[in-house]
């Protein structure tokens, strides 16, 4: 299993599972506008980072902002088959 898809299933667990304590559960509490909120703070950092041309900076906030789009994703019922069919629509 690639990395994006056990997150989504741990992510996914998560919600069906709480567990005390975890931002992830922190976020789903929080609900849909807090997610979105996040998606668009990592996003802005992402540019940032990359402006500044700090490699190692971008890489993190890559990685931020991918878990929470993952986040987002389960929260809203969008699953990474669901993506990788748009994209795949694309290619056509």
């Amino acid at each position: 299993m690639d990395i994006m898809r056990e997150l989504y299933s741990v992510i996914t667990d998560r919600k069906a599972n709480p567990v005390e304590g975890s931002y992830t559960n922190y976020l789903f509490d929080k609900g849909t506008d807090k997610i979105s909120k996040k998606v668009g703070e990592e996003a802005v950092e992402v540019v940032i980072s990359a402006s500044q041309r700090d490699r190692k900076a971008t890489i993190a906030e890559i990685a931020d902002l991918q878990y929470h789009l993952l986040v987002l994703m389960v929260d809203r019922g969008i699953t990474i088959d669901d993506i990788e069919a748009e994209l795949r629509s694309r290619r056509s």
